[in-house]
């Protein structure tokens, strides 16, 4: 560690317009803590932890908190706790995602406000983790990602449960009238049964395995279930790790370079991972002045298999990837497709962490490279009149015999619609058909909700219909499944061509050819774009209108304007994006 500069206590001292006696008073207050002045003169760790009564994921976070702290003392620091914003994924409304950049405000103000050496990020749930890793890259300190972990499942009769896929599962089961209210009603709560993130592969999960994809936390950090004593070893070693980090040169942007960020994309696809890390992803690379680039996305998506067999597109949990062998072995199997001379946050090299990790694997969880779960990526982006800057297909989910498809759009103009007409008796529809929802992107009302997984309409579901073409400008939970297309951009609100399909309309989707085409006339399109009606004045305040003012799209992360760098910023407008220079 650095002993020019000021540590641990007397780091960013409140403005008095004396330096002394702002050193002097801080310690004063401090010590009202119980702190010795031997504590007080040591180095800090920050431990930035987003528990919350309205987040059930976080709840085993004081335990965790305490190993954490552990670790710090044991290495010679002193950690120090301090809660941030929390994003109870099914909590927030209108959606959890329009306050992950808020949270990310909170982390990155946090972090550079406050008197820390190093800081711990503990998060776990869908939001939080890309929301303490994009403030963490915008505050540039040297951090490390500590997550919750899954849960572990649970049992009803015969089958094994895990939230969410089987949520869904059950739900779809019950829309079809093939389970009753009390069978709906236990299954309920059985779904969560411990702490932890969701026990598939969902964008919570998704993301863990990426952050340690990118080198953001230690080898193994990301699958050990939240429940067991190994996740308490991890966050003691955390603690340790964020003390060998203070003075170093190891922070965030120096980790999360364009070869980690290929890293995790590479990660992703073989996962079969959550659309939604897309956006994060995004948004992330977009703090360190990176771009994704959703063309070179389809590059790797080409060349990279399938080899994690869990839900939602599988037959495994998180814990069992956990002890199959984790993120390193299914790393060692894309070794060929991998940066291995990316450091990591421990200082070793993604080639370092393969060659250290346990060569035992368990093949049913994890397959080889030679006999995957399937020959391509899990997700693939779409281009064309109907998605000019993209969309997003998770084509690991959905149901082949559909890539090909020129069908007849049924339009749900809002979310409002969409829940007063899909299960009419009477809607004009068949399982050809392609079910379009609009006004549900970024720059809505709805603020990009996991609405895109539009439920099949009732009639069919009842008929035994159990997928169909589905396509919006919305997100959908990562623990969904189905031939569902996302993040339409830009968006119905922002002008977009998804906001000028009408019934009727022929969309021609083909997912080899990677294109998404509304086969309307661009006449067509010219004139009811010109009758489209004025979006109405909304009266905004606080961090709505900031909201409304610098979101960007989808393509873009997400993330605020002003919150990225200029050249990021400027890419973010473009078409194609691309590694900022």
């Amino acid at each position: 560690m650095t002993k020019d500069k000021p540590q641990g206590i007397a780091r960013g001292l409140t403005n008095y317009g004396d330096a002394k006696f702002s050193k002097y008073l801080r310690r004063s207050f401090a010590s009202s803590m119980g702190y010795s002045r031997e504590m007080l003169d040591k180095p800090i760790v920050g431990i930035a932890h987003s528990a919350s009564g309205f987040n059930n994921c976080h709840r085993h976070f004081p335990e965790m908190i305490e190993a954490v702290k552990r670790g710090v003392l044991a290495a010679g620091a002193l950690p120090i706790e301090f809660p941030t914003i929390s994003l109870g994924e099914v909590f927030l409304s209108p959606t959890s995602l329009k306050f992950r950049n808020l949270m990310s405000m909170d982390v990155e103000e946090m972090v550079r406000a406050q008197p820390m050496d190093s800081v711990v990020l503990l998060g776990g749930c869908d939001k939080t983790v890309p929301a303490q890793l994009m403030g963490a890259v915008s505050a540039d300190l040297p951090a490390v990602q500590l997550v919750a972990g899954p849960m572990s499942t649970g049992r009803h009769k015969e089958h094994r449960l895990g939230a969410c896929t089987d949520c869904r599962r059950f739900w779809q089961q019950y829309r079809a009238n093939k389970i009753d209210d009390q069978e709906i009603d236990t299954v309920e709560q059985k779904l969560a049964s411990t702490a932890g993130t969701c026990a598939v592969m969902g964008t919570a999960s998704t993301m863990a395995s990426l952050t340690e994809a990118m080198g953001m936390m230690p080898a193994m950090g990301a699958a050990i279930p939240a429940v067991s004593a190994d996740r308490l070893r991890m966050a003691e070693a955390t603690g340790k790790l964020a003390v060998d980090l203070i003075g170093s040169d190891r922070t965030p942007k120096a980790i999360l370079t364009r070869e980690a960020l290929e890293n995790a994309v590479t990660v992703l696809l073989a996962l079969g991972g959550s659309t939604n890390a897309v956006l994060h992803l995004a948004a992330i690379a977009g703090r360190a002045g990176l771009s994704l680039d959703l063309h070179r996305l389809n590059e790797i998506s080409d060349r990279t298999p399938v080899l994690v067999d869990l839900k939602p597109t599988g037959a495994f949990y998180m814990e069992d990837l956990h002890y199959a062998g984790g993120i390193p072995a299914v790393m060692r199997e894309l070794r060929d497709l991998l940066h291995l001379d990316a450091v990591t946050i421990t200082g070793e090299t993604v080639g370092d962490r393969i060659e250290a990790a346990d060569p035992w694997v368990d093949r049913n969880v994890i397959h080889e490279g030679r006999a995957p779960v399937r020959a391509n990526g899990g997700l693939v982006a779409l281009y064309g009149n109907l998605a000019p800057n993209g969309a997003i297909l998770k084509r690991s989910a959905a149901d082949e015999s559909l890539f090909e498809s020129e069908a007849r759009a049924v339009v749900f103009s809002s979310l409002a619609d969409l829940a007063e007409r899909i299960d009419d008796p009477d809607l004009d529809v068949t399982a050809a058909d392609i079910l379009v929802l609009q006004n549900a992107g970024p720059a809505s009302e709805a603020s990009m909700p996991e609405a895109g997984y539009l439920p099949i309409p009732k009639k069919l579901a009842q008929a035994g219909v159990t997928d169909m073409i589905r396509m919006s400008d919305a997100r959908m939970s990562g623990t969904a499944y189905g031939t569902i297309v996302l993040h339409v951009s830009p968006d119905a609100a922002s002008g977009g061509t998804i906001g000028l399909v009408r019934d009727g309309d022929r969309i021609r989707m083909s997912v080899a050819e990677r294109k998404l085409e509304l086969l309307v006339s661009e006449e067509e399109l010219a004139r009811r774009r010109a009758e489209m009606p004025p979006a109405p004045a909304v009266e905004r305040r606080g961090y709505d209108r900031l909201y409304h003012r610098e979101i960007l799209q989808a393509e873009a992360g997400c993330d605020f304007r002003f919150l990225v760098p200029e050249p990021a910023a400027e890419a973010a407008g473009e078409d194609r994006l691309s590694a900022a220079e």
